[in-house]
């Protein structure tokens, strides 16, 4: 049976969903905004991706991955949330272009679930 990701509207799983999104933007070096990533993924409106983005953010930061959420950027600035920016924003999202995402298991939702939670203050 066909499972679609919005009849499981479970954040650590869409999580994943976003993953695949976003290694594949990084294999073509491509620049997400939050808009554009919203209307993928179905939703009406760009402010729920906090969390999912926040399960991918924490899981890289605690794998010592290149920060694959950099990818996803306001419309106007041009920059990431608050949260998701680093030192230095363009060596940064080149070390996410220049990654082998596809070399690596895709975490499960359950590893998504574990880093949000051990990654929040």
């Amino acid at each position: 049976m066909v499972r679609k990701f919005s009849d499981e509207p479970i954040l650590p799983l869409r999580a994943l969903q976003i993953w695949q999104i976003l290694i594949s933007a990084a294999h073509n070096r491509k620049i997400l905004t939050y808009g554009m990533l919203a209307r993928m993924l179905g939703y009406e409106g760009a402010g729920v991706l906090a969390q999912p983005l926040g399960h991918i953010m924490y899981y890289c930061q605690q794998n010592k991955l290149p920060p694959l959420t950099i990818l996803v950027v306001n419309q106007d600035t041009g920059l990431p949330g608050e949260g998701l920016t680093g030192a230095d924003l363009n060596a940064d999202r080149e070390s996410v272009f220049r990654y082998d995402w596809y070399s690596i298991i895709p975490p499960t939702p359950e590893e998504f679930r574990e880093a949000y939670t051990h990654g929040q203050p």
